[in-house]
Formats: C-alpha cells, structure tokens, sequence
C-alpha cells in the first residue's frame, strides 16, 4: 500500500491551515469515491465564511478518509462555515450509508491494507500480535496542515494509544 499522500496536499496553503478528517465506517467503492470526489469539488468551490471565499481543501484519501482544509490567512473559518462543512459530511453519510462520526473506531495499516477496530478491543488486538507499537495508526486529531504532514500516520509508539496499551507484565520464573 503506497501510504505517500504528501504530495496531494496543496503546497500553497499556510501551515496553519485548518483540518478536519472524517473516517469512513467502510472503504468506498470506485463509483462511490467518484462521486464523493465532486461532491467535496461542488463544496470547496462554494464554501464562504460570511459571504467570503473560503480557501479550500477536500480530498478522498486513502479510499476512506475525507480531508478538509482551510487556509485562514485570507478569510477566517466561522461557525457557520464550519457547520456547512459537518452538512456535506453528513450528506456523503446520508448518500452512502456510512458512519463517518465514530471517533471510537481507530484505523491502522495492518498487512498493507486500512484496517478498523474498536477502542475497546485495542488491548485484545495488542495481546494477539495484531497491533503493536511499530503498527501505523492514523491519527485523525490532527488539526493543522503541519500536523497532517508530520502526525497523521505515525507509529502507534508515537501517538496517545501508547498510554493505553497495558503492556506485558514480566513474571519472575
């Protein structure tokens, strides 16, 4: 799996940029991410914060992983410019009947493919040799382009779920 997806992310945006990503319950199907691929170009031509353009940003990843940006150095993102980009998500939700609000699914490349598994069995997952620290996850709080380009695949070892995996108690033989 080619996880390179620097090179899409526009060099003109600022740093500073804001982001959002949304995870898709499931991969989308060609015909679906063609379709996704408009809805997200009809929405960044058209995005505004009080009648502003917004400089824009939307991109399918990875099959399954909808990036936004906004650069703000020209025009600042509002409530209501931001509540217009939760609308289009929801709408591609609605459309496809996908989940891309469970922030209780976590994603990691396992075996060259995007893998999802519950928070709740990440331990099951780690005590089986399905996880473990060296395992990219994708790290979908990252808020700014910057943060995207460094942070969004990292190793589990670099991210919060390394607090979170109990790690095996040694036992004295």
């Amino acid at each position: 799996m080619n996880i390179d997806f620097i090179e899409q992310i526009p060099a003109s945006f600022s740093g500073d940029s804001r982001v959002w990503i949304y995870q898709s319950s499931r991969l989308f199907f060609l015909s679906e991410a063609l379709q996704i691929e408009e809805i997200l170009e009809q929405f960044v031509t058209n995005w505004k914060s009080h009648g502003t353009p917004v400089k824009g940003y939307a991109n399918l990843f990875f099959g399954q992983f909808i990036v936004l940006m906004a650069d703000e150095s020209m025009a600042g993102v509002s409530g209501c410019s931001t509540d217009s980009s939760v609308h289009v998500i929801k709408e591609v939700e609605k459309l496809f009947k996908v989940n891309m609000f469970d922030r209780q699914t976590l994603a990691f490349i396992i075996k060259d493919k995007v893998q999802l598994l519950p928070l709740s069995q990440l331990n099951y997952a780690v005590e089986n040799n399905f996880v473990d620290v060296g395992t990219i996850y994708f790290n979908n709080i990252v808020e700014t382009k910057n943060e995207l380009l460094k942070s969004w695949l990292i190793p589990v070892s670099n991210s919060w779920l390394a607090k979170r995996i109990k790690q095996p108690t040694s036992k004295n033989v």
